[in-house]
């Protein structure tokens, strides 16, 4: 039913969920079987929690844990019309969950807590193996932070991201504050198109961008109206797959190896794998390998012909191209 949309739905007015009929849950169930739309194929993210309820009787919408050992906290709205209505704050109270999460102590108390909980609401989505739900979460947890050398890292920082089909003013500019005052919060817009039958998304990072000047309010003058923000640094900064391609770093027909498996696949000219015979993409064919919700993947793709990550791969063309440069 949904689809990340071409550049082609652009030219299609926006709707929102609202109209759409869509409730927030609906939003909350399609990021958590799809996390990877608001991550970029740097980062890896798995999926810990739903609906968490806290000492304080807040129930945050979504919590993972990411490549870097952190929890992150997934707080949703429907629309710029949910924004504005709420008595508290969006950003607020993103922040209040985000305290609460800082004072899970070890990956043990997560698993306890937060995720033997989760993988018991959803435990048909999980192995079907003669685990207790809670050696499920400690099994999947302890693999997900020792694959990224996450485990004395773990919790040492939380991070939010703010999901919504648009956002308002004044959550944007308290946003832009919180990140130039070394917060990690960001804002994803999820903008629906109805196209048919069909809803398609636009996915936009709003922030952080590379200056935040644009986003704060200015109290003394009347501009919120009439601020254009500056085109900010997009989240894929890094050259991905298709430049790779281009540059003859990889060529279509080499084997990709998933990283500590004996799992291949062949990369396809558009930068794809064929698996089997069927055509994915390399970040949905790796996090369903390991079994995460997203996956660092130019990290966890091994070109076997070099034994080479991705990662160092690209790494190294870059370095030469410096070089040769100066």
């Amino acid at each position: 039913m949904y689809k990340i949309s071409d550049n082609k739905v652009t030219n299609h007015a926006p709707a929102t969920f609202a109209e759409l009929n869509m409730k927030e849950n609906d939003i909350e169930e399609l990021l958590r079987k799809n996390i990877d739309m608001i991550c970029d194929e740097e980062e890896s993210m798995l999926i810990v929690g739903s609906q968490v309820r806290n000492a304080e009787r807040g129930i945050s919408d979504l919590t993972a844990v990411d490549n870097r050992g952190n929890i992150v906290l997934v707080e949703i709205k429907r629309d710029r019309r949910d924004i504005i209505g709420r008595k508290e704050s969006f950003e607020f109270q993103a922040i209040r969950y985000a305290a609460s999460y800082a004072t899970i102590e070890d990956p043990d108390d997560l698993v306890n807590k937060i995720y033997t909980p989760y993988i018991e609401k959803f435990r048909d989505e999980f192995e079907n193996a003669p685990l207790t739900n809670s050696e499920i979460a400690t099994r999947k947890l302890q693999e997900f932070l020792e694959k990224h050398n996450a485990n004395g890292m773990f919790n040492e920082n939380q991070r939010i991201i703010l999901v919504a089909s648009d956002f308002d003013e004044q959550t944007k500019s308290a946003v832009a504050w919180l990140n130039s005052n070394n917060v990690d919060i960001s804002c994803f817009k999820l903008i629906p198109h109805k196209i048919g039958d069909e809803i398609y998304l636009n996915i936009e990072k709003v922030l952080p961008l590379s200056s935040y000047q644009d986003h704060y309010v200015n109290f003394l003058e009347d501009r919120l109206n009439n601020v254009k923000p500056k085109k900010g640094i997009t989240r894929r900064s890094l050259p991905k797959i298709d430049e790779m391609l281009e540059w003859g770093a990889v060529k279509a027909g080499d084997i990709i190896v998933a990283k500590g498996r004996e799992d291949e696949a062949e990369l396809l000219e558009n930068g794809n794998v064929s698996v089997n015979g069927e055509e994915t993409s390399m970040q949905k064919w790796l996090k369903e390998l390991f079994g995460w919700s997203s996956i660092q993947t130019y990290v966890f793709a091994v070109h076997k012909e070099s034994n080479k990550t991705l990662s160092r791969i690209r790494e190294e063309y870059m370095e030469s191209l410096k070089e040769e440069n100066g």
